[in-house]
């Protein structure tokens, strides 16, 4: 049985706070704010494999409202999305997603995020695609405001040997 999911998330570029894009921290003068990380990839990531299997979005299960989750590891919550589809018997086929901005240039990074999201859902990062792309100028990316991501998941259930 295969299940589709797929996320988006959007959040604003501010002074002081880290760039981090994939788990991996890209040096810019700006970073994304919110409440946890704010790594906007992998948010759009784990709400794309809830969705997968109409379990909510992460912020069901990772509320902004909760301390616990206040500049977060995004990369630890995923693992932790990871282990939920696990525990329903599935495993991620495939990931396939976007980052939107404007700036900074991202294809020197892109590497190192496939291998931190592969290695956060257990999956080989053969099935991980990360692309980058502007916005031409428009809108809140195209003018520097934020950064956003879409992505789309392919989850598959676990055949166990008995079913064989």
């Amino acid at each position: 049985m295969i299940r589709i999911g797929h996320g988006y998330d959007v959040h604003r570029l501010a002074e002081n706070r880290k760039l981090i894009l994939g788990g991996a921290e890209i040096p810019y003068e700006k970073g994304l704010l919110g409440h946890s990380d704010a790594d906007v990839l992998v948010h759009a990531i784990m709400d794309a494999m809830l969705g997968a299997l109409a379990l909510g979005d992460i912020g069901k299960h990772f509320p902004d409202t909760s301390p616990e989750y206040a500049g977060a590891d995004s990369l630890l919550l995923l693992r932790k999305v990871s282990g939920l589809i696990g525990e329903r018997g599935y495993s991620v086929g495939n990931i396939d997603s976007t980052i939107i901005c404007q700036a900074p240039k991202l294809a020197a990074y892109i590497p190192v995020m496939r291998k931190n999201i592969s290695s956060a859902v257990g999956s080989d990062i053969s099935s991980v695609s990360v692309k980058a792309t502007t916005e031409e100028g428009l809108g809140f990316s195209g003018t520097g405001e934020g950064i956003a991501a879409h992505a789309v998941c392919i989850l598959i259930k676990k055949i166990s040997p008995e079913k064989l």
